[in-house]
């Protein structure tokens, strides 16, 4: 089989536990994420791939082949660290050109894919330019230059956006994904920031408590997460307690009922956890409660611009709604509101 594949790999430091059972087939050509909080294994987990880190049970495999042992230099892999690691006495077309000193490369074969991957990167006037003279988003540029400067079969990125600022990020997150896409090579991209991983990745690997909680597309694990860690970690979310009915209902604390999808696995009785988007909520002036309508009081409004976040309690939970300014109903604090909630908008996960 082509491709990564991980079969129930672990690493210990100790008795402590830093990655469990992880089993993973990624395959060629994709932007991988491994998305997570901070703790959760996913440096470690990259670092394994990299060589960086032995293993201390399982096996990886690439094309086919076992890797688990390769020296991390043999594996032909390209990195970039969260520090970036560039060589300050060094300039820009000295440090793309490093890894290809290292493999015997002929200067001139060199220089021809310095020329390359710098015409790639856009910064062809920038050659020999020391590369503390770089800003960040540059600086950048250069390292994934270096990266790939040797043809790597795995582009490995470790957080590498994590020291700039939030609109130099934003567009470092598409020229990354748009240079990947030209390149087609199987990336994989650690980021504990759940927006970049939305925004950049075909597969997102989430992990939490040093183990998969779930793999798929964003939008997969955006709207069908797996269990409420997933639910809570990606995007924002209303979670909320609620009492299994039967009949495709579920009760809320304050007495109200509400019409959701039906779930075999769930029994009468049971306590559940219930996920709702902000965006799917509907806010109308006061009406009587009714199906999945509930009569609430604003608590919280925030405009930030091209969105209003509103919170109501209603049924003795709290919600919060995210519109945009010409749908808003120019409400306030205490003002009385009915919130919809559709039920196909309803998601149920187990407590």
């Amino acid at each position: 089989m082509t491709g990564l594949i991980l079969e129930n790999v672990e690493k210990y430091y100790g008795a402590a536990c830093a990655v469990k059972d992880v089993n993973l087939h990624l395959p060629e050509g994709k932007l991988v994420c491994f998305l997570g909080p901070s703790g959760c294994g996913k440096t470690t987990l990259l670092r394994m791939i990299a060589g960086l880190e032995t293993l201390s049970g399982g096996e990886i495999r690439l094309d086919g082949a076992d890797i688990g042992n390769t020296p991390a230099h043999l594996r032909n892999f390209g990195m970039v660290f969260q520090s970036l690691a560039l060589f300050p006495h060094m300039t820009v077309g000295e440090n793309i050109a490093y890894p290809l000193k290292l493999r015997g490369v002929s200067k001139a074969d060199q220089q021809a894919r310095v020329k390359e991957l710098l015409q790639l990167i856009q910064l062809q006037e920038m050659v020999d330019r020391p590369v503390s003279k770089l800003s960040g988003g540059q600086r950048q540029r250069v390292a994934i230059a270096r990266a790939i400067a040797s043809h790597p079969k795995l582009l490995l990125l470790d957080e590498p956006l994590s020291a700039l600022d939030a609109k130099l990020r934003e567009s470092m997150q598409v020229e990354i994904r748009q240079l990947q896409q030209r390149l087609n090579i199987t990336t994989i991209l650690v980021t504990h920031d759940q927006r970049e991983a939305m925004t950049m990745a075909d597969i997102v690997v989430v992990l939490g408590e040093h183990r998969i909680q779930q793999v798929g597309t964003p939008i997969e694990i955006y709207r069908h997460p797996a269990n409420a860690f997933v639910a809570d970690f990606i995007g924002s979310g209303n979670i909320f307690p609620a009492i299994a009915l039967g009949d495709g209902k579920v009760g809320l604390p304050g007495g109200d009922a509400l019409h959701v999808p039906i779930c075999s696995s769930i029994v009468v009785g049971e306590k559940v956890k219930m996920l709702v988007r902000p965006e799917d909520l509907q806010l109308s002036h006061p009406q009587a409660s009714a199906g999945n309508r509930l009569l609430g009081k604003v608590t919280f409004v925030r405009d930030i611009g091209a969105t209003i976040e509103t919170t109501v309690e209603c049924s003795g939970v709290s919600l919060t709604a995210l519109s945009t300014p010409c749908q808003g109903i120019g409400l306030s604090i205490g003002n009385p509101v009915s919130v919809t909630i559709p039920s196909e908008a309803c998601r149920v996960l187990s407590a």
